[in-house]
């Protein structure tokens, strides 16, 4: 039994065992990768690092049960959890209930938690955030993104910054040592 992760890793390894070294993004282009910090005009607040933590630690705990790389939380509440649907999908769900009024939240609210789990292979499953999950981020109304720097995949970088400054997200770069 195993998810993705441990379907790839068995590829790996029958790979590996032919000779041929598998390796990461990391080794070869690790600009490619969330760096630490704020990228974006704005920043987390108090409340929202809160929840960021609250975030990281879910998705650690969480990650024996194989669940997805993202949650978003608000208020210290959990709100959402990935699992097969994937990010945008999440997302998606989040707004639909927002807007359905069944998350009764004021203004912006709610962060996007994005790291790999406990243990997951980042040579070949590594978490990615591009355009459209700043999109859906946006549409969900939360505050902004946080990411387990050096260990997500970001699509143009430069271009997702400017993209979150205007649409009023912050955009970070969260210490990643504690989901290792």
């Amino acid at each position: 039994m195993g998810g993705d992760n441990h379907l790839l890793s068995g590829v790996i390894g029958l790979i590996e065992k032919e000779g041929v070294s598998v390796i990461g993004i990391d080794a070869i282009a690790p600009e490619l990768l969330a760096q630490p910090g704020i990228a974006t005009r704005r920043a987390p607040d108090a409340a929202a690092q809160a929840d960021i933590a609250l975030g990281r630690g879910f998705i650690a705990t969480a990650s024996p049960y194989d669940v997805g790389q993202a949650v978003v939380v608000a208020g210290g509440r959990v709100l959402a959890v990935e699992a097969a649907e994937g990010t945008d999908a999440m997302l998606e769900r989040v707004a639909a209930l927002r807007a359905a009024g069944k998350l009764r939240l004021k203004g912006r609210a709610g962060v996007l938690i994005k790291a790999p789990k406990r243990g997951q292979d980042l040579r070949i499953d590594l978490p990615a955030v591009g355009p459209r999950t700043l999109e859906l981020a946006a549409a969900a109304e939360l505050e902004g993104v946080s990411l387990a720097a050096g260990k997500v995949l970001v699509l143009d970088r430069e271009e997702l910054a400017r993209q979150a400054d205007a649409a009023g997200l912050f955009l970070q770069g969260h210490d990643a040592e504690a989901e290792a």
